[in-house]
């Protein structure tokens, strides 16, 4: 979001300087509830990458399971700055993530479409299997990536709905 000044990023830089700690910016995502207010308030993740790159910060290895932060790292600080940024080139290239809303269903991407109502197969233990199988169906039709760049935020309302 704006008003990330200096003597803010001053006070993170030193934050995770001293604690071997992730920090994380995450690019602030248009849903159906906020485009007004994230048009005004939103700035994009590349901000945060020139800063780190101006400063020797250096992004490290994807870690198998790590999910869609690219983490970097300083050789003065004990801890790491993560970004987050999905409205970057080839942001959904590596996505691993599925979610399950409270209410059952399985979405395959947070701003798909619908989802897939896994409801009655969570209710005993004895269904796993049947359980795996609607997931294993289901993975193919997973979309190559989202379509927040077209103002397009899918069924989600608004983040919390799935979770996001």
């Amino acid at each position: 979001m704006s008003g990330l000044d200096d003597a803010e990023w001053d006070r993170i830089r030193a934050f995770v300087a001293e604690r071997p700690v992730a920090w994380r910016f995450i690019e602030l995502l248009r849903a159906n509830d906020n485009s007004d207010w994230r048009a005004t308030e939103a700035q994009s993740g590349d901000l945060v990458r020139t800063r780190l790159a101006r400063e020797a910060w250096v992004a490290g290895p994807r870690k198998s399971g790590a999910g869609p932060a690219v983490d970097y790292a300083h050789p003065d600080h004990a801890g790491t700055i993560g970004l987050i940024a999905p409205y970057a080139h080839g942001f959904c290239h590596s996505c691993n993530r599925l979610r399950l809303s409270s209410r059952g269903k399985l979405h395959l991407c947070l701003f798909g479409e619908g989802g897939l109502d896994l409801r009655p197969l969570l209710q005993h233990d004895e269904q796993l299997e049947e359980l795996i199988a609607a997931i294993r169906r289901a993975m193919p039709s997973k979309a190559a990536g989202h379509r927040l760049h077209e103002g397009d935020s899918g069924a989600t309302p608004h983040l919390a709905s799935i979770g996001g």
